[in-house]
């Protein structure tokens, strides 16, 4: 249920370009979203369409070019990095590769814990101020993530693709964050395990009473995990609204090309 009174998210006016001259490419232009707190939202669209440059521009892991992204009524573009203790205590994000996201050289139990030993929130509540206090949150994330505590000493190398999302997931988790953005985090995996770690992320989501993010390609994998969806081409919004709407009664041609191109989804 929410809990504010203000969204999660309001993006207005969001752009961002890549390059100068001939090389500029316009990777988001002009976006307006609202993402309300509880939300599931899913953010469709073919490879190039903008998807990743938005989530990360609202994590605070871009600058946009123009325009505004407030989070929980505050804004975040233009705010320096050592400024951003309240986003960063609360948006956490997963990414598609487990492999570029974990550090080779750090023990799991290191990298899971690593984001509670950031200055940014020191001081925040439920974050644990001491080792005892880490390494409790540590084995109760390895443990709801399917993962042995006894592990925790192993380095990434010597975990599965499955099973290094899981440690990327619950390094997420650590913080106890409000919202938690999945960009692409099951698209890297083999099948078989993709669906394991689609309900490690729905079982969090809803046990935890987050609000999600969730990016991908796969219309029908967005169809279970969201109950909004938007639909982004060449860097643009152009659909949104519920689940049921988006893909029972498509208004755009687009989307109805992809809602179309799935065989599950047909009646």
């Amino acid at each position: 249920m929410p809990e504010y009174d203000v969204p999660d998210f309001e993006v207005r006016g969001l752009s961002r370009t890549f390059g100068r001259g001939a090389s500029r490419v316009v990777a988001v232009n002009d976006v307006n979203l609202q993402v309300l707190p509880g939300q599931r939202v899913g953010i469709v669209g073919e490879s190039g369409s903008g998807k990743s440059s938005l989530v990360r521009m609202m994590a605070g892991l871009l600058e946009p070019t123009s325009g505004t992204i407030d989070f929980q009524g505050k804004t975040i573009t233009g705010v320096k990095e050592r400024d951003l203790g309240f986003l960063r205590a609360k948006v956490a994000m997963v990414f598609q590769d487990p492999r570029s996201s974990l550090d080779p050289r750090m023990r799991v139990g290191r990298i899971i814990t690593e984001p509670l030993r950031s200055p940014l929130l020191k001081g925040r509540p439920g974050i644990p101020r001491n080792s005892d206090g880490r390494r409790v949150r540590l084995e109760e994330l390895m443990m709801k993530m399917g993962l042995d505590p006894a592990s925790a000493d192993r380095y990434p190398h010597e975990f599965s693709g499955g099973q290094r999302q899981r440690i990327a997931i619950a390094r997420a988790l650590a913080p106890r964050p409000r919202v938690l953005i999945a960009d692409e985090a099951t698209s890297a995996l083999d099948v078989s395990v993709r669906s394991h770690i689609l309900n490690l992320i729905v079982d969090r989501v809803r046990d935890d009473g987050l609000t999600l993010i969730f990016v991908s390609h796969d219309l029908a994998v967005v169809r279970l995990v969201c109950d909004v969806v938007v639909v982004m081409r060449a860097g643009e919004i152009v659909e949104s609204g519920t689940a049921d709407q988006v893909y029972g009664d498509p208004q755009q041609d687009y989307t109805r090309e992809l809602v179309a191109a799935i065989p599950k989804l047909r009646a």
